[in-house]
């Protein structure tokens, strides 16, 4: 009996002990299970690459947002406040411009140059309704085209279906007035909703090279693939590349890079019908008179030169004989050369500022090009003049970079990590423009990075606050095509968050968004007289 219960407490304190190591095991293994998971979704955040076993938003935050992921999520939601869904059944609930109304509020036969002229549109369906709520996407313009005079006009929505169009009278003689519906507030609705949808609407194809072997590859900022990848990562920033790994090939090998439109669309058949190009861009003033505009004996105040710093207004300027005036200052004319005497200039970003370069090139003829031994029309450029020890740089900014012909991607690297590793001081000016190639993309990677360039930026100046950074926003584009891809709406939305997250830094914006409309360019690249008046804005800041 006592030897029974011995075995007994001994089989008792065995079991014990194997169901401790059972707990402790599967508590080891658990951990190990959770942590994996805890990475794999942090990471899937921002790094929704292949196909996962996760929800692209996790049912369980198991790692707090960061600081820009909050910011990110804040952006969006205001964003969406801003932009309501307005689902529609047939094309004659939407607006219309030609059922539409617009009616000057101060009428009169003449005018003063200076007066505020508004107008109260009412906007109805195509059954002539009334429409209970806003959100079109309208342009507003005024023109005297043999004066080659032109400014943009302001559109306040009150939310209800009626609008307040105001222009300021700038300039004397008979002027044009313009409202186009770009997009009715449906169509504005399912641009958004398309936009935020989806990452491949532009495929990217990289090219891999490893000896005499050349290889193709599918890349993209999201590849929903359960492929190998490469990760080309900024891990610090949280901005990431990818291409399927091709067979027998390192990631190191990729070399160049091309894009094109694929065919994929998040918009229904009924939807893609607001954006035919009879239902973009339709004028809702077509049978308006012109207006006259008198000097009245007005003295016109005289504005301080304009500088580094100043606030913007809503129009910014206008458009007079083909010159650029700024509303709450005065460009002067700068001797280029001269002016830019000493100075480092750095031009980061799109084509519309690689435009500037070539400005300058053309401009000064003692700019010398020096050839970095790199390929194709997105290489990197350098214009120096050794004699007035001017340098001039364009640096084409990291993915998503569009474009249909072959570009090295040798030797890209992200705005921020450019601005980082620049010293700064009172002869170096940066001029950066983001916005164009983001906008086929959901509007997180275009937050996302200006974020990041903000951050970079507000370092730069703790450590140089003597540098001159500049942004320039987007220009306005082509309005008829590919709206689902490049509708100037994805590019306000974009200006407007640019013109948000740069406000609290000593940052200079300049306006082209309303350049380009004063001009009625429509156009990405605008001619050569309209770089030269953005130009003439950065001169008078330098100098």
């Amino acid at each position: 009996m006592k030897i029974s219960m011995i075995n007994y407490k001994s089989l008792l304190a065995l079991l014990f002990i194997l169901a401790s190591w059972i707990i402790f095991t599967v508590f080891q293994n658990s951990t190990k299970v959770w942590s994996a998971l805890n990475l794999s979704i942090s990471l899937h955040y921002w790094n929704n690459s292949t196909k996962s076993l996760f929800p692209k938003t996790p049912l369980i935050s198991l790692k707090p947002l960061t600081e820009t992921e909050l910011r990110i999520k804040e952006i969006i939601e205001k964003l969406d406040q801003q932009i309501p869904p307005r689902p529609f059944t047939h094309v004659n609930t939407t607006t219309s411009a030609t059922h539409s109304t617009a009616t000057i509020l101060n009428p009169r036969d003449t005018y003063c140059r200076g007066d505020q002229l508004h107008i109260l549109l009412e906007v109805r369906d195509h059954l002539g309704r009334r429409k209970q709520y806003g959100g079109d996407f309208l342009r507003a313009r005024m023109s005297s085209p043999a004066l080659m005079a032109g400014a943009s006009g302001k559109v306040t929505d009150f939310n209800n279906g009626t609008y307040l169009v105001s222009f300021t009278l700038f300039w004397e003689g008979q002027v044009s007035l313009s409202l186009l519906l770009i997009h009715p507030s449906e169509g504005v609705s399912a641009l958004w909703s398309a936009r935020n949808q989806g990452y491949d609407r532009v495929i990217f194809t990289g090219q891999f090279v490893n000896g005499t072997s050349q290889v193709h590859s599918e890349c993209g900022l999201i590849l929903n693939t359960n492929a190998e990848l490469c990760q080309y990562l900024d891990n610090r920033d949280q901005e990431g590349f990818y291409c399927v790994r091709p067979q027998h090939m390192p990631c190191a090998a990729l070399t160049h890079m091309y894009s094109k439109n694929k065919k994929v669309s998040y918009l229904s058949k009924q939807e893609k019908s607001l954006f035919e190009r009879s239902n973009v861009g339709v004028e809702i003033m077509e049978k308006f008179n012109t207006i006259s505009v008198s000097k009245c004996n007005k003295t016109v105040a005289m504005k301080e030169k304009c500088k580094f710093g100043m606030t913007s207004t809503i129009p910014s300027g206008h458009v007079w004989r083909n010159t650029w005036n700024p509303v709450s200052c005065s460009l002067a004319t700068v001797k280029m050369k001269e002016c830019l005497r000493g100075k480092l200039i750095y031009l980061m970003g799109d084509s519309t500022i690689r435009q500037w370069m070539e400005y300058f090139k053309a401009s000064i003829n003692t700019l010398k090009s020096v050839d970095l031994h790199e390929s194709g029309k997105l290489q990197h450029q350098l214009a120096v003049d050794l004699d007035r020890n001017i340098n001039i740089q364009w640096q084409k900014y990291c993915y998503p970079l569009i474009g249909s012909m072959t570009y090295s991607v040798k030797e890209m690297e992200y705005l921020t990590r450019a601005i980082d590793r620049t010293g700064g001081e009172k002869n170096t000016v940066i001029v950066i423009s983001l916005g164009q190639h983001f906008r086929p993309f959901p509007i997180d990677v275009f937050i996302r990075r200006a974020l990041n360039v903000h951050k970079a930026i507000q370092h730069l100046l703790l450590r140089s606050p003597d540098t001159m950074v500049i942004i320039k926003t987007e220009n306005i584009r082509e309005m008829y095509n590919d709206a689902e891809r490049f509708s100037d709406f994805h590019g306000y939305i974009q200006y407007l968050i640019i013109k948000d997250i740069f406000q609290d830094l000593s940052v200079s914006i300049i306006d082209a968004w309303d350049i380009t409309i004063a001009y009625g360019t429509n156009n990405v690249h605008p001619p050569q007289h309209v770089v030269g008046n953005q130009i003439n804005i950065l001169l008078n800041y330098i100098c």
